[in-house]
């Protein structure tokens, strides 16, 4: 009986310990909100609100503050995550819906330390842990910039999470376990400009969010490495930005990068997908001094240790053949007999990475629903690829992929129809 109390003893210290440690890391640099605290960023108001609006474009605030069809950033836009739906907040300064009953210093506590003007823990669907890096000066322009806006009457939307993951408990578990407030702080050993470039990539534009690997919890093991990972419910891969067979650029000129920011193509790639909105609802208007400081940033990534890529199992014959014929039906006349595509218009399937990634999602996602790069100042006519949905089935689908795969000296592992029925039914994982 006496080593059941005892067992019961320690259970309870162990657990009164735990409850301690995770309230403590909860409150971690946290920011008083009582305290007068003025605005860190001196200058105009004028002055002020442009550069608030300059940063907003940074982090493409709009996109995800911004329901299809409503109005700029009154919140109510539909976020899916594998725990439910959050539903993003009004930005606009009406005092009831908004933040019109913000302070700075409210605001600053939010983007730092992730909590809402009540203190409430926010979910980390708005990427605090990206933006924690964010200064106290580009908080304030950004908060005086959304002051300026018209106000919207637009109450916010509950979230629609699952138990218990729509619990304050399970969320201060979660920043327990996978954050830590933290202003960016420079290097030293590096020029200003490189640190221009990381304080943008891993701040304000969040790339981490897509360009990270997530684990069950939905949490980065590593945010930094920029190492790839598929969209949690987009069922888009985010390739490496630092791995040569993905998307790293260390190779690449300078000017290439920032074109590709700048007008969402370039000599050497194009983006689509959810990469596509970014450019047209962020970079493309970030100035050529911002750009070409991520670009440096992600030059001198470091790549991951080289290895060895495996060796691909070639197509059954049968598989072969059916690529053959539908690659010479649907898509010879855009990239080619040769896969070699058209200069600045149709991409060049041949050698090109991203048919080759060892993830075939982001291929099967662009047969079936077409390719289309942003129309960007740099490129207002850009040239798109039409949706296959509704003309191949997911074997017609995984037999061209397979075929584009494996020809033209490109050697990647075959696309089955499973991979292709997954993306068409929304479930890649």
């Amino acid at each position: 009986m006496k080593r059941l109390w005892l067992g019961l003893l320690v259970a309870g210290l162990l657990l009164v310990g735990a409850l301690a440690l995770v309230g403590s890391l909860n409150v971690r640099d946290e920011v008083d909100v009582d305290a007068t605290s003025p605005l860190a960023a001196a200058g105009p108001r004028d002055s002020l609100v442009a550069r608030g609006a300059y940063l907003a474009r940074a982090g493409n605030c709009m996109s995800c503050h911004t329901a299809r069809g409503g109005q700029s950033y009154a919140g109510g836009r539909a976020i899916d995550t594998p725990f439910g739906s959050v539903f993003s907040s009004n930005l606009t300064p009406d005092e009831q819906t908004g933040l019109g009953a913000w302070s700075p210093a409210h605001f600053w506590r939010a983007m730092h330390n992730g909590r809402s003007r009540d203190g409430r823990l926010l979910s980390p669907a708005f990427p605090y842990p990206s933006y924690t890096q964010v200064t106290r000066e580009d908080s304030d322009a950004l908060f005086a910039y959304l002051q300026s806006l018209p106000a919207v009457i637009q109450p916010n939307q509950p979230h629609t999470l699952r138990f218990p993951y729509d619990t304050q408990a399970a969320l201060a578990v979660w920043r327990a376990l996978y954050f830590k407030p933290g202003v960016y702080e420079a290097d030293s050993q590096r020029s200003a400009e490189w640190n221009r470039g990381a304080y943008l990539v891993r701040g304000l534009g969040h790339c981490a969010a897509c360009h990270s690997a997530r684990n069950a919890l939905g949490a980065s093991s590593n945010a930094l490495d920029l190492a790839g990972g598929l969209i949690p419910m987009q069922n888009w891969y985010a390739p490496s930005l630092a791995s040569p067979h993905e998307a790293g650029v260390g190779d690449w000129d300078r000017g290439y990068i920032v074109g590709l920011l700048k007008t969402g193509v370039s000599p050497r790639a194009s983006v689509t997908g959810p990469m596509a909105e970014v450019v047209l609802r962020s970079t493309q208007y970030l100035s050529d001094a911002d750009l070409g400081a991520m670009a440096q940033y992600l030059k001198e990534l470091a790549p991951p240790p080289a290895a060895p890529l495996p060796a691909a199992a070639p197509a059954p014959a049968a598989t072969a053949a059916r690529g053959a014929g539908l690659y010479e039906q649907h898509c010879v006349q855009c990239h080619g007999e040769q896969g070699q595509g058209v200069s600045g218009a149709y991409p060049a399937l041949a050698g090109n990475r991203a048919v080759t990634l060892a993830s075939t999602a982001n291929l099967v996602q662009i047969v079936l629903n077409g390719g289309y790069a942003p129309a960007t100042d740099g490129n207002p006519r850009p040239f798109g690829m039409p949706p296959f949905m509704l003309v191949m089935d997911d074997n017609d689908v995984a037999a061209v992929l397979t075929h584009i795969r494996q020809s033209w000296g490109n050697q990647a592992s075959l696309v089955t129809p499973l991979e292709a029925s997954r993306v068409r039914s929304g479930n890649a994982r």
